[in-house]
């Protein structure tokens, strides 16, 4: 990795917004590891990443499909985003409950 992106990383680092959810219920809210697992994933870290936020790489998995569809049209559009929708929605609070519990 160049140092300019190592520079961005740690900028990210000194940056991270605090949870008020966190703050005043003390219990984790449904995004809490968002910004940490980011950070984990531009770093290399996929494993740790994926502990920390798991609903990142299915908001990729959608995404590329999306860039992919917009080329090739393998999907309606419609059925693709509430498909993908649904799946995201479904692996972040399946996520939320385990983190939790």
């Amino acid at each position: 990795m160049t140092v300019t992106f190592l520079n961005f990383i740690g900028w990210l680092e000194q940056r991270e917004l605090p949870c008020l959810f966190k703050k005043y219920f003390h219990i984790d809210c449904p995004g809490c590891g968002f910004q940490r697992g980011i950070i984990a994933l531009l770093r290399g870290s996929i494993k740790e990443s994926f502990f920390l936020f798991p609903t990142t790489f299915a908001l990729m998995l959608f995404f590329g499909c999306l860039f992919i569809n917009s080329n090739h049209k393998f999907i309606n559009d419609k059925n693709l985003l509430n498909g993908g929708l649904i799946f995201i929605f479904s692996v972040f609070i399946s996520s939320y409950l385990y983190k939790i519990i």
